[in-house]
């Protein structure tokens, strides 16, 4: 079980990149609008590094939901190899079965 410092930090991270999505879109926008003049674009630049960094979603990182582990974590469950392995051993998961032959 990773600590749980580092379990609510990336929580943390996830709820301010939910919160600062459109606006970080919105500026991203105008930074890359051609049809902008030139100090309109570097404006809306300085408006996106002055957002807080942890809004960023590429700080967000795929951790576990139940164990928290950093590593090995399946996208599509959100959870780690071993927990999916352990869940699915128990028929948990609907439609997965653990081979055995």
């Amino acid at each position: 079980m990773a600590k749980k410092s580092v379990i609510e930090r990336n929580r943390k991270r996830q709820r301010l990149a939910r919160k600062y999505a459109a606006r970080r879109a919105q500026l991203k926008a105008m930074a890359e609008d051609r049809s902008l003049a030139m100090d309109e674009r570097f404006q809306a630049r300085l408006k996106l590094a002055k957002l807080p960094r942890n809004s960023s979603p590429v700080r967000v990182g795929n951790r576990c939901e139940i164990t928290g582990r950093p590593r090995g974590t399946y996208r599509k469950f959100r959870m780690s190899r071993i927990t999916l392995r352990e869940l699915a051993s128990l028929g948990q998961i609907p439609g997965m079965v653990k081979s055995s032959w």
